[in-house]
């Protein structure tokens, strides 16, 4: 027989286990056809005890709102009462033995055991169930507990500091001194020195607190190790977050694949994802919903793991697409902070059940991981090189500062070699204009000039008469030369017997 854990008003019975009615086909998911007969019909009173436990909270509201009912209505409620009371107890005859043949259960009828999990774990069957479903008793680390306590963590007042913080209307956590604030306490700081290297992280008190209302400190402990060890959750609370990224990145793709108007309109808005979806993983909805519904979410948590946060947050976006398409930004952002909480009060079977028909691929999802891991690697050779060009370029900046101090001559002789430079610069650069104002003055005085020169027709006819007057010139001087060769030639003896030529 399992031991009654510390029951708290917000997760009695009556308010968690199960409430509202289950939407019309009965089981939440399609693996209850696969169920035995006899398996089947525990299924259908677990769905009466439903329908029964919505009819009772309605007839009590009823009665308490009003003084007009009739007789015949409290005769209904009483009625209603009592059968429920009947199958509260074949409730708790079915739980009792799951828990005691705990092994065959999780080894033979998986199925139903996943299908009474889905329905709600009864309120006092959660400590044991959940230290079940972890394997919390095997953990070496819950008899070094109180050694622990011992301990002093560095994380000490940043702790104190935020379990003021963690559900401050709940009677348990009320108080400075109150009980539920020092077991908190403990447990975040047996952990911050178990894994040092995560230490302590805000969103994880919320579920540290949620296993302190069902169980004492020590088990409590041994539950949130396993869950930061087996169920992602260290991954998530690490101080890169580098899981939670991860997270997000696969929602936006079940959310652009499922839901694409709304994506859509997210874009549009500058709404990002991890606006309104980084609690739902970081807190397991405990932040989101009332105690009592985020307690059936947790249920389901501790046999499917993350997977049914995908599933539940998929789930309320479904229901409320419509409205969502309507409003801005920070309407949005109202949205999901007042209205969305409330949805499922009184009825976090509709939601159950819709999350569970929310296509999920795990494969998929495997894919989207190592997609991601390439993206975060591609990102991080980049951050490692633009380190690197920082680190060099403040190493310059420092051997430039050294030189400078530990250099003065140096540095003196440098700013003179500079000096020297720049003034011959500057004279080059005077002379280069002194010859440049030169050649633009004589430009100048061409140009003044060109209108006194000859045009061109002039130079050709002065061209062509000269060359008449050089023809002429060298006819006369032929002929005085032509003249003085006759008369040498006449001045010539002929030869014997030659006849003398005579010039023609």
């Amino acid at each position: 027989e399992p031991r009654p854990a510390m029951a708290s008003p917000a997760a009695s019975p009556d308010s968690s286990s199960h409430e509202g009615p289950s939407a019309p086909g009965g089981s939440p998911t399609s693996d209850s056809e696969n169920l035995s007969p006899d398996e089947l019909e525990l299924l259908a009173k677990l769905e009466e005890q439903n329908r029964l436990l919505e009819a009772d909270s309605k007839s009590m509201r009823s009665v308490n709102g009003s003084r007009r009912n009739s007789g015949s209505s409290l005769v209904s409620s009483s009625s209603a009462s009592s059968n429920l009371s009947h199958l509260e107890e074949d409730t708790w005859i079915l739980w009792g033995r799951i828990v005691n043949e705990w092994d065959e259960w999780r080894k033979k009828k998986e199925k139903l055991l996943k299908e009474l999990i889905r329905k709600g774990i009864p309120h006092h069957f959660r400590a044991i169930v959940w230290q079940l479903l972890c394997s919390a008793a095997e953990l070496p680390l819950k008899a070094q507990y109180s050694e622990l306590l011992r301990m002093s963590s560095p994380c000490e007042r940043l702790i104190r500091r935020d379990i003021a913080r963690t559900y401050p209307e709940h009677d348990f956590f009320k108080g400075q001194d109150s009980l539920g604030q020092e077991v908190l306490f403990n447990v975040m700081k047996a952990y911050s020195l178990v894994d040092r290297e995560v230490g302590y992280c805000q969103g994880s008190a919320f579920i540290v607190g949620l296993l302190l209302m069902q169980m004492p400190e020590e088990e409590a402990f041994s539950v949130f190790v396993r869950l930061m060890q087996e169920y992602r959750l260290r991954e998530l609370f690490k101080p890169s977050m580098a899981e939670l990224g991860l997270c997000i990145y696969q929602f936006e793709f079940l959310l652009q694949e499922q839901l694409p108007e709304l994506n859509v309109h997210f874009r549009s808005q500058s709404f990002l994802t991890s606006m309104y979806a980084s609690s739902w993983f970081l807190t397991l909805f405990l932040t989101t919903f009332p105690l009592p519904v985020a307690t059936r979410v947790f249920d389901i948590f501790m046999y499917e793991g993350l997977e049914i946060v995908f599933r539940v947050g998929m789930a309320l976006l479904q229901f409320n697409q419509a409205e969502l398409v309507q409003l801005d930004m920070e309407g949005m952002s109202q949205y999901f902070q007042k209205v969305i909480p409330h949805q499922f009060d009184s009825c976090p079977d509709k939601l159950i059940l819709r999350a569970c028909q929310v296509k999920y691929n795990p494969r998929k999802m495997k894919r989207l991981e190592k997609e991601y891991a390439a993206l975060k690697s591609k990102e991080m050779e980049e951050q490692i090189e633009i380190k690197r060009l920082r680190s060099e370029n403040r190493l310059l900046k420092q051997r430039i500062e050294t030189l400078e101090k530990g250099n003065p001559r140096l540095t003196e002789e440098f700013v003179a070699h500079l000096e020297t430079e720049l003034e011959r610069s500057r004279l080059r650069e005077s002379e280069t204009l002194g010859a440049l104002k030169e050649m633009q003055d004589k430009v100048l005085d061409m140009e003044k000039r060109q209108p006194l020169l000859p045009d061109e027709s002039s130079v050709v006819r002065l061209q062509e008469e000269l060359q008449e007057l050089a023809l002429s010139d060298l006819g006369d001087t032929w002929q005085v030369r032509h003249g003085d060769t006759g008369d040498k030639w006449q001045g010539v003896p002929a030869a014997p017997g030659c006849p003398k030529c005579v010039p023609t």
